[in-house]
């Protein structure tokens, strides 16, 4: 999941919606992936395989067409930032898919959006209307539910999917700064160089030669989660943000899916319940935010 700069050419909807679905689905598959390979690998080598693999494909595809200018940054140590955001998204997310179910996880992860909300009055300077501050309340609430006192999500392990969340909050809004000065290639390209250049020097201390079965799935992670950064960004091209963002939240369904054939576990009627308010908060606050 990633915060597009709105394009031009904003008049196909269903093309947008389309491509913003099977976005959510690719980001669900990554994190299967993920869940899956950090059971029998460290997490330092899963993340570092879904980051070299995202910038080798992003490579390939790029630098022919612009060479190296794709990387040419007007504010170089802000990108820096924004992509360790990432990463710390990255290794949080990971780590918590150890111990907590992958939709669960993954409706944690959506406080991002609300917390966006939250954090833009101090950090932006934007103003935050009293409805705003209702879907901040209402995401938290949604969050206590699912991990509510006596539940088996009620451990120190669910603060990792809510670090997860601060970090992917930060980097939106880093992203929606730096959306008006570099284009959304040469962040993505630069997030994913930066993170491979670190993970690559953390690797060799964590290293297991995987399987060639876990090779592929390796390849297949990096691969869902650089071709779901290119679908979103296409949507943007061809529908407007506010359309689209409700089918962002495909990704908890597809997420609890995946967790439901692949882990054989099935959400609670509670745990149901505090993900529907997560995502109805979300809305609320994108719905606001058009309004203004």
């Amino acid at each position: 999941m990633t915060l597009s700069t709105p394009l031009s050419g904003v008049n196909r909807p269903l093309k947008g919606i389309l491509l913003i679905v099977t976005a959510t689905f690719l980001f669900a598959s990554h994190d299967a992936f993920s869940k899956y390979l950090s059971g029998f690998y460290p997490i330092i080598m899963v993340v570092w395989a879904r980051y070299l693999v995202h910038t080798l494909l992003m490579a390939g595809i790029f630098l022919p067409q612009s060479g190296l200018r794709v990387l040419r940054s007007k504010r170089p140590l802000l990108q820096l930032v924004r992509a360790l955001c990432l990463l710390g998204t990255s290794l949080f997310f990971t780590t918590g898919l150890l111990y907590i179910p992958l939709a669960e996880a993954t409706a944690v992860n959506f406080l991002a959006p609300v917390l966006v909300t939250a954090l833009s009055v101090p950090l932006l300077g934007e103003h935050v209307t009293r409805g705003q501050w209702l879907a901040v309340i209402c995401g938290f609430i949604g969050v206590l539910i699912i991990v509510h006192p006596g539940g088996d999500l009620f451990t120190p392990a669910v603060l990792l999917p809510f670090c997860s969340a601060m970090f992917f909050c930060f980097y939106q809004l880093l992203t929606r700064k730096l959306s008006s000065i570099d284009s959304p290639t040469t962040s993505n390209f630069f997030a994913g160089l930066c993170n491979t250049l670190v993970m690559s020097a953390l690797v060799p201390f964590f290293w297991q030669v995987p399987t060639l079965w876990h090779g592929a799935m390796m390849l297949a992670l990096g691969s869902c989660g650089m071709t779901a950064h290119l679908f979103l960004t296409q949507a943007f091209r061809h529908a407007a943000p506010a359309l689209l963002a409700p089918f962002g939240y495909c990704q908890i369904v597809f997420a609890g899916l995946l967790g439901w054939l692949v882990f054989s576990h099935t959400p609670t009627s509670t745990t149901i319940l505090g993900i529907v308010i997560i995502c109805l908060s979300g809305l609320a606050a994108a719905w606001q935010q058009r309004r203004q």
